[in-house]
């Protein structure tokens, strides 16, 4: 399998990983569906986002934010399922660390699972504001 991890290239990117997206289901169609679609390919072009290829198609991303200097908020994570199991979402979790090595990176989560299988620990919860 050859995997790659690059960042995110809006003008190159874009249509396939919205079809990545699109085929988890409806729990992400507020990023593939009107009106979200725009505002996501918005945030997409202006956050931390790497892209995750194999044979040179795209099968999984993250996408990030940078908190100021403070931490680094991890906000998206997905790796099609026939993917999953090839230490591909951990690898793209990983190549945050060398190009922010003095902030702490923490993520958000609804699979609490996956992150403590791959050594994280929790500090945590978080809320939604109504």
């Amino acid at each position: 399998m050859d995997m790659i991890i690059r960042k995110y290239q809006p003008s190159h990117d874009y249509d396939e990983l919205l079809e990545v997206i699109r085929a988890e289901g409806e729990e992400w169609a507020p990023y593939t569906e009107e009106p979200g679609r725009l505002k996501y390919q918005e945030a997409l072009a202006k956050t931390i986002t790497y892209i995750a290829t194999v044979n040179g198609n795209i099968c999984g991303y993250s996408r990030s934010i940078n908190d100021s200097g403070l931490y680094i908020w991890v906000i998206d994570l997905l790796v099609q399922e026939e993917y999953r199991g090839h230490s591909i979402g951990r690898k793209l979790m990983e190549c945050l660390k060398p190009e922010y090595p003095n902030q702490d990176i923490l993520v958000m989560s609804d699979v609490d699972d996956y992150y403590k299988k791959l050594g994280y620990s929790k500090e945590g919860s978080i809320f939604k504001v109504s």
